[in-house]
This record gives C-alpha cells, structure tokens and sequence, in this order.
C-alpha cells in the first residue's frame, strides 16, 4: 500500500491507557481514551496542565520514553497498528507520514547546521531523492510558510531567525514529506500574539493545501476554535467530552466544559458586574484521583452515591452525531441554566495620581563584538519617551509584543536599572535615578512585583511561611517574631491559602498556590503600586480567574494600583480601566478600556485586537496579519516606529510616516494615538471584534 491509497480514518484511538512505572508505584496517565481522525480534518485536543494530552500525542509517535508503556487498547494509523508494530516500520512512517511540531521550535533545530541542510535531510533521507530536488523542495516549502527571501533563509543557521521564524521552519520540515497526520503540541506559546495568528494560519492553509489531517494540542480554546473541525476535552487522564467544535462550544454536554468556559474571559464578562467563576478546588494528583468520576469533588452536578461509584463510561450525546460526554447525568442537568452569578462588586473609586512618569527614556550601549572588542558602540532604544499617570485603585493594563519595552519601563520604575532621561514621580518624589540599593524602605515596599514564573520566584529551600516572614523583615514590619508571624498568616487568609500551608516547602504546591504565596509576599510590606508582569500566563485558564479574581480583591480592600503587564487582551479587556499599548519603545495608544477597545484604534492596536483568539463562535473578527517581524531597537525605522509594518501607511501623504514620529493626538474623551492619519480616516475605521446576533 503507498502512502496515499487509504480511504478510512486516518487515525483511530481506540481505550487506550498509559502508564508510568517509578520504582514506588504505577502512575496512570490516560485511561479510557479514545478518538478517531478523518482525511483532512483536524481534531483539537484541549485541557489543563497534566490532563494526558501531550502523552497520548507522544503514544502515537510511540515515544514515551523508558518508563512510559501503554497497558491497554490501540492506536490504528490507516488501519495498522501501531502499537504492536515493528521498531524498523516505525522508523519508517515517523518523518514521512506522522509528523510532530513541539512547543519548542529550537529543540527540533539542530543549531550548528544551515536550515537549508535540515530540510534537504527530509526527502533525502525518507524518500532517497538527490540534493538538487531535495533543494528545490526546501525552496518551495520555505515560501509555503511564507517567509521572507528563501534562499537567505535556507543559508542562515538558526540562531539568526526570530522565534517565529523558528517555528515557521520546523513547520516546513514537518510538511516537507507530505505527511497523512500531523501533531501539533502547543506550537504557538511561546509566540507573540501576532505571530501566533500567522502561524496559525498558516498551520489551516497548509492543511487544506496538502490534504494533512491535524492532531492539535492546545490550552487555548479561541484557538482550537481558529484551526480545528472537532474537539476533545480532557480532564485527568480521560476524555470527559467529544464532537464537533459548534456541539462542544454551543451545547457543551459535561459539567467541566462548562466550568472551563465559565472561567476564561469573554467578550461580556465584567469584573464588577459579571466577575468569572472560578473552578472550585484543586486538579487532582495521578495517584490520587477519586472514585467514580474524576471531576466529581469539583462538580457543581455532583450526587453522592451516584456519581463516585464505579468506572463511568463515554456515552453518545441524543440528536447530536459523534458527539459523547463521560456524565451519567447528562439528561438530568439544564444545560441552558444562566450560571449562579458570583457575589457582584463595587468598582473600586479611582484616587490621585500616585505615579507619573513624563517623558522617560531607557537607552542601553551595547558594543558589536561585546566577546572580542572593537567595533563602534551602538544604541539600544528600549523606552522612548514614555509619559503617562497611574491613579490610586487603578488598574492600567501594558500590552504589547516582546521586544516593545514594556519589562525594561518595568524594571526602571522598580530600580533595578535607572533611567537615561526623563522623570519617575512616585507620590511627588523622584525616583528615576536612584537604583534599588539606595531607595528607602518605604519606597521598595510600596513598589513591588508579581512575576511571570511563579516556579523561579520562590526559594526551593524555605517554607512558605518562612518566605513571607523574610519579606516581613526586610519591610520593617511587627516589632517582633510573634507580631510577624500573625502577619503572614494573615496574609495567607489574603491571598486564600489555608494556614497550614506555612509549613510547606515550595515542592508541594501547585503553579496557581506558588503564584498566591508570590503576591502574599509582593504585600507583605503593604505595596501601593504592585507591577505584575504576565502573572497569570505561566497557570491553567482555570487557575487564571481565581488568581485575577484574588487581585482585584485585594485591590478593593488595600486600594492598590496595578500596572498589569500582558499580551493576553481578552485579560486585558476583563481586569483593566485604561490600556496603554507600546510598541518598540514608543506608547502608540493610552485611553480607557472601552476607548481601546471599540475604533478609532491606532492600527497596531486595531492589528493587536484582530490577532487575539476569542473561544465563542458567536464573535466575529477582521483578520489583519501583521507581514515581517519588529524591527529591532538598535536600528529602529525612522520616522513613524510601526509605519514598516502598517496597512494604512499608503493613506498618508506625502511618506509623512517614514519621515516624522507621530504626535500623540487626542481624539475623545482623553483617548490619545500616536499616528498620522487624520481625525477622519481615523473616525471611518469599522471595528475588529463584532458579536453576532444569536
């Protein structure tokens, strides 16, 4: 049989179970799994962190490593087996008809040969064909990914490409042999949010174009819903729901795809008014999971008695083809029930300014050839002239790409480096150049900050509690150890960890308890200004609401302001009262929520907006796929810093946009854009993001 001469499913799970052996104990992964994959479409696999996704991926390609084993059922590719098959027919449909594209680009490159040498290995090495086809094919496939100048590309080494160049690149390797399935693990988190939309366009042309059926992972429901046909939900090792993407998202049939959606933000949802809901209680450990159902101790549906008793198995769904739910009370729960709305809350009153930076540049020098000497010194522009006012109880949300300044405007104000020029006011008094080590008390503990990684940010040697007591200390809080113990397990109750948790050692929390015990320590010192920096992209979406949720709680109580740093607009659009959207060095944008939100926008903006993946299919969204990467900040374009990559660029005259920075102009209502175009184009922009009617 070729390659091509097979007209069933392409990829039939069928029970399938996966093990762990350690030397203590068996640790099963998935139990129960099945799914199956039809030419040409691509099913989605979705779940939190831990739930067996990437292990059932790594089943199919049957690399799970020494300890890893399936213990039951099959995995049929095109009616053969692969679970009983050969070690050397592996080798043969790996590369050449089962493809895999991991998280990280960089760990499929080999960094000391050209990509032009990576991808010729492809056909020559599956298909024995000679350089000079291989070569042509290389050509071909670079321009199907649609980068820039293919033969640069194919002579550069990896290290001279960006990240989603990278991921372009290992894309074209894996279509280089035409495969029937590829599978698809997290390809884009690592990936600016635009970026993220052209690749994953890309990933949906390339399919249809090669006729490749699609296994896709992802956390991220808006973007299963932008690339696949079907969706399965896991939940602990199982599938707990199957079907088409217009079933799952529209007549979701298991209580934890419902949970799930209710606890990412939408467009609707409101902080005050309608605040998400938060899945209750924790994911439970492999070893631990519980009898009967394994969502049960989480389930609002949940019936002692009924719902903990025995295995429960995948049931079709009446009416609806091939779509199945694992709840045996399906038929009993009003699927259409608006949800119990949590406890509404007062929007937070708006103080005076506590903070105000006018002006504010960050360049650094750099030399060339920093390793050997010589050469001229160069620039780098990571904040130019950066104004703007941060209130008592406000939260301003700081979006934009990586490489746009926004870490760099970050740790200035925290003084972990000093301002070139311009000036930081933090409740009138200057702090633009004086580093961390000579600021007061006062002002390290009223300035403080979240992380991105709450793994990195604690000590693995101290308890929990004995990590907040230091912080304690260094504040000057409690005059004395019993006074300061009180305090910490206070702040344990603010942040909604149990007491006991003082005792233990980072190891035994999970990222969402770890990301609570950073932002008990960020008050410890009872912080006015907290900067957090992505702190919720590094935890589960249902993790994400609760530790939102706890900040603008603590932000009521304690009239924090919060500078929220994110490229998550969804977030963005859920926590924050004005918006200030960089890009490279520059603020482009500064308004209210709404006013960023809703047109005129500055077209960076309006590009941010329609990149963003949205889980409903009720919204309707203008694509705009922003061409070519940034420009760098040690060669940043003259005039305009966007005009390189703008649409509206030809509606300027006079090329007034690669000559002139922009003024900041306001539009309405204090909404300020920096961008040429006049009041009107800018007052005749349609908006990117529509719901349609029901």
């Amino acid at each position: 049989m070729t390659k091509w001469d097979y007209d069933g499913p392409i990829l039939e799970i069928e029970n399938l179970s996966i093990s762990f052996f350690t030397r203590l104990r068996e640790i099963p992964a998935v139990m129960d799994f099945s799914c199956v994959v039809q030419p040409g479409e691509a099913m989605g696999l979705v779940g939190e962190s831990g739930c067996g996704k990437s292990t059932v991926a790594l089943a199919v390609m049957r690399d799970l490593g020494k300890n890893g084993r399936i213990v039951g059922g099959t995995i049929r590719f095109k009616g053969r087996d692969l679970t009983t098959m050969p070690e050397d027919e592996l080798r043969d449909i790996r590369g050449s008809e089962i493809a895999m594209i991991y998280q990280e680009p960089m760990a499929s490159l080999n960094p000391a040969m050209k990509i032009g040498r990576q991808l010729m290995e492809v056909p020559m090495i599956h298909e024995g064909v000679g350089a000079d086809e291989a070569y042509r094919r290389a050509l071909e496939v670079v321009s199907d990914v649609r980068l820039p100048d293919p033969e640069r590309i194919l002579k550069s080494y990896p290290h001279q490409l960006s990240g989603g160049q990278q991921q372009r690149i290992v894309i074209a390797m894996a279509l280089m042999s035409k495969p029937a399935l590829l599978i698809l693990d997290e390809p884009t988190t690592a990936l600016d949010v635009t970026v993220e939309a052209a690749v994953v366009d890309l990933v949906r042309d390339l399919g249809h174009k090669y006729g490749t059926s699609m296994l896709f992972i992802s956390h991220n429901l808006g973007l299963v819903l932008d690339v696949c046909d079907r969706l399965c939900v896991m939940y602990s090792g199982e599938a707990v729901e199957t079907g088409s993407i217009t079933d799952v998202f529209d007549k979701m049939q298991h209580p934890y795809t419902q949970a799930l959606f209710r606890s990412i933000p939408l467009p609707g949802a409101d902080k005050n008014a309608r605040p998400l809901i938060a899945i209750p209680g924790n994911f439970p450990l492999p070893h631990e999971r519980p009898q009967g159902c394994n969502f049960g101790p989480r389930c609002d549906y949940f019936v002692a008695g009924r719902c903990d008793q025995g295995d429960i198995p995948m049931i079709p769904v009446e009416g609806n083809e091939r779509h199945d739910t694992r709840c045996i009370r399906v038929e009993e729960i009003d699927w259409n029930a608006p949800p119990e709305v949590a406890e509404k809350t007062e929007k937070t009153p708006i103080g005076d300014v506590v903070l105000k930076m006018d002006d504010l540049r960050k360049y650094y020098e750099v030399s060339p050839n920093a390793l050997f000497g010589g050469g001229d010194k160069k620039v780098v522009k990571a904040n130019e002239t950066l104004s703007f006012e941060a209130h008592e109880g406000e939260t301003l949300a700081i979006v934009g790409e990586s490489g746009c300044g926004k870490s760099t405007f970050a740790k200035v104000l925290m003084g972990l480096e000093t301002a070139t020029s311009g000036q930081i006011l933090l409740h009138n008094h200057e702090i633009q150049d004086t580093p961390i080590e000579d600021r007061s008390t006062e002002t390290i503990s009223s300035v403080q900050m979240v992380f991105q990684n709450p793994f990195d940010t604690l000590n693995p040697s101290m308890t929990v509690g004995r990590q907040i007591i230091r912080a304690l200390e260094i504040f000057g809080e409690g005059n004395s150890d019993a006074e300061r113990r009180e305090r910490m397990l206070e702040l344990l109750d603010l942040v909604k960890l149990p007491r006991e948790f003082a005792t233990r050692m980072p190891r035994q929390l999970s990222g969402g308890q770890k990301q609570r015990v950073g932002i008990a320590r960020a008050f410890a010192g009872g912080a006015k200004i907290v900067v957090a920096d992505e702190p919720v992209s590094a935890l589960d979406v249902s993790v994400q609401a609760a530790v939102t949720d706890l900040l603008m709680e603590i932000q009521r109580k304690n009239k924090t302001t919060l500078l929220f740093i994110s490229h998550d607009l969804s977030i963005v659009r859920y926590l924050s009262d004005r918006v200030m959207v960089m890009y490279l060095g520059h603020v482009v944008e500064l308004g209210t929520t709404d006013q960023v939100f809703a047109p005129p926008y500055h077209p960076y903006t309006e590009a941010l907006l329609s990149a963003v993946p949205i889980a409903d299919t009720h919204v309707e969204k203008k694509r705009i796929v922003l061409e070519g990467d940034i420009p760098s900040a040690m060669n940043p374009p003259p005039g305009c810093p966007f005009q390189t990559r703008c649409r509206w660029k030809s509606k300027v005259p006079g090329n007034l946009c690669e000559k002139e920075v922009p003024p900041f102009k306001t539009v309405a209502g204090g909404h300020q854009v920096k961008c040429h175009l006049s009041d009107e184009q800018l007052a005749a922009m349609e908006p990117v993001i529509k719901i349609a009617a029901e």
